[in-house]
């Protein structure tokens, strides 16, 4: 398996630590994808968004060799890991869900030109 087929590892460093800013409790997570102002071009031509979630999101992505090799990862990038990776979350997507991701993803039409500052996906 290469690493960039690892949904766990495959992210930047800072976003290890994103979790931290949840308030304790936190169930569900709202964001957002957009082409934002100063882009080379006003629009977007919204394109590949289902071939990336059948390639990438669909069925079970997450695993316990996954998230070793992850952890791994993260511990020799990091030094220590001092809570920054969250293995008991992807353990849990693990545990409950079967390693399938529970999000839900909504788009704009893909073909669609659509200005910048506007949301092309949500998830």
């Amino acid at each position: 398996m290469k690493m960039r087929d690892n949904i766990v590892a495959d992210t930047d460093s800072y976003k290890y630590t994103h979790y931290w800013q949840y308030p304790e409790g936190t169930e569900n997570v709202w964001s957002y994808f957009e082409a934002r102002t100063g882009a080379k071009f006003n629009k977007t031509l919204w394109y590949g968004l289902q071939y990336y979630l059948m390639e990438y999101l669909e069925g079970i992505v997450v695993t316990r060799d996954l998230i070793d090799e992850a952890e791994d990862l993260a511990l020799n990038h990091f030094g220590t890991l001092d809570g920054t990776f969250n293995r008991p979350m992807w353990e849990y997507i693990v545990d409950k869900y079967d390693g399938r991701l529970p999000i839900r993803i909504c788009s704009v039409p893909e073909g669609s030109f659509i200005p910048v500052s506007n949301i092309l996906m949500s998830i």
